[in-house]
């Protein structure tokens, strides 16, 4: 759960033409959801509780404000991340599930909400709605529409491997620390770095 709810988190490191603009009300949301991800441990819990709040204020708003339902996403995801499985998380999961895909029926091409949608699926379990096929459908399409999205090329590297298909994913691992570099994000190079040698070992 710490994983799948940690890769929901994807920041918004800058705006596309296909990124829905989002009012005042759910731009604040989405943004104090990314600074509590980057908050102290002690903070955490009341930066999402607020960001929920504002998120879910900003859907009572305006219903077809695509921002703020993935406002909703971002936020009930960091709050997953700290519960951990529990009696919820079902409940919670199926949430997540109805914000993003109402997030992509009134932006489609919004890579953050088409990669937050391809990490729930792929990290879930099949019994909790899972869905690797999906999952890597939809990675690609954000790749498609951002090719140096670093998050979903990564992830796109696990949905490869988990179908066995090692040289694609290899070659996609290989394209994601090209892309890393490029960015000098040294987080995003670690991760691309170790999964080249755990392919590498297999």
């Amino acid at each position: 759960m710490r994983r799948l709810a940690a890769l929901v988190l994807a920041a918004l490191s800058f705006a596309r033409a296909a990124d829905p603009p989002g009012t005042p009300s759910s731009r604040e949301a989405l943004a104090l959801c990314h600074r509590a991800d980057d908050a102290p441990e002690a903070e955490r819990p009341a930066m999402l509780d607020r960001a929920l709040a504002r998120a879910e204020r900003a859907v009572a708003d305006d219903e077809r404000d695509a921002l703020a339902h993935f406002a909703v996403f971002c936020s009930l995801g960091g709050k997953m991340r700290r519960a951990g499985l529990g009696v919820g998380a079902l409940v919670d999961l199926r949430r997540l599930r109805r914000e993003v895909d109402r997030t992509l029926e009134l932006a489609p091409d919004f890579a953050d909400a088409l990669a937050g949608k391809g990490a729930l699926l792929l990290d879930a379990p099949r019994l909790l709605g899972g869905d690797p096929k999906e999952a890597e459908r939809l990675l690609r399409r954000a790749l498609e529409v951002d090719p140096d999205y670093l998050g979903p090329r990564l992830d796109l590297v696990r949905a490869l491997r988990a179908r066995g298909a090692e040289a694609e994913a290899h070659a996609e691992a290989e394209r994601a620390l090209e892309v890393a570099k490029r960015k000098t994000d040294a987080e995003g190079i670690a991760r691309a770095q170790a999964l080249l040698s755990s392919g590498s070992a297999r």
